[in-house]
């Protein structure tokens, strides 16, 4: 099958990136949220990033404006649904949310399309338990921010068809990323290696081994990161990081993976990060 449709459920960060790299790659995109202000913020936010890369010289500004001509957005949930080849949920990090969007898209999604899930650690097999199609429903979890990072950790779930995971793998290819295939174990290969180790910076801090800015330029001069551990933390966003903490920590019951009680802290006090102005660092509005 030739994948011509692509939908996105989920205008954020990662849904509006998600929509960018597919109609970049030549697809007719329609990326839905519930809200039409979110539609429009996302589309705003792709629009920035298209004319970035024009003022930069990667891109010509017709480039740019037949990029945006292919993508459509819709608060209608089914209409976004209803002739897509492959549609991506990128919704919020919660196993009941993304079940209920599956049940749905089943139900109005044509035969043949693949319903894949941008999580950053749920079970894919769970969600592809609500459907009627468990075969055709894959992880495809991008990093952020999609258009520059190359990775996609493509997951299969039980039910998972050889030839969905080859169509996925094709399509990841073509849409200019380096798919890489992973098990469905919780946090996959990048967050079940990645969140234990800022885990353990946030330990650092709360343990008053070091500040949060030791703890970055430690990492960053030590171990050559471009990015320091709690800096990450703050620009994922705590709340996301608390999340796949304790989902690591109840899908394998392993004290390791036990979210450090300085994260909760910050996450119940609404200190996310640089969504919220402040996290391990104060960030201006």
């Amino acid at each position: 099958m030739e994948i011509r449709r692509f939908s996105v459920i989920g205008a954020g960060q990662m849904g509006s990136g998600i929509a960018q790299v597919a109609a970049q790659a030549g697809m007719e995109v329609v990326m839905h949220d519930l809200e039409e202000e979110r539609v429009q913020r996302g589309l705003r936010g792709i629009e920035k990033n298209l004319k970035r890369s024009v003022d930069k010289g990667r891109i010509a500004e017709e480039e740019m404006t037949q990029v945006l001509n292919r993508i459509r957005t819709t608060t209608d949930l089914k209409e976004a649904a209803e002739h897509a080849d492959i549609v991506v949920e990128a919704v919020v990090e919660n196993m009941s949310v993304k079940q209920e969007v599956f049940r749905k898209l089943d139900e109005w999604c044509p035969e043949h399309a693949i319903l894949a899930s941008n999580t950053s650690s749920l079970p894919i097999t769970e969600i592809a338990a609500v459907t009627k199609r468990p075969e055709k429903v894959i992880g495809m979890h991008f990093m952020n921010p999609v258009p520059v990072m190359k990775l996609v950790e493509v997951i299969r779930g039980l039910a998972t068809a050889d030839e969905v995971y080859a169509e996925v793998e094709a399509l990841a290819r073509r849409m200019g990323k380096t798919p890489v295939e992973v098990k469905d174990f919780p946090g996959f290969v990048s967050n079940r290696v990645l969140m234990p180790m800022i885990n353990e910076a946030i330990y650092a801090v709360y343990e008053g081994v070091a500040t949060p800015e030791a703890v970055d330029e430690v990492m960053k001069l030590g171990m050559n990161h471009p990015m320091g551990p709690l800096t990450l933390a703050d620009f994922i966003g705590l709340d996301t990081c608390l999340y796949i903490m304790e989902t690591l920590y109840e899908g394998f019951g392993d004290p390791k993976y036990r979210p450090c009680p300085l994260l909760r802290k910050y996450v119940k006090a609404g200190w996310l990060g640089r969504k919220t102005g402040r996290g391990f660092y104060v960030y201006d509005s």
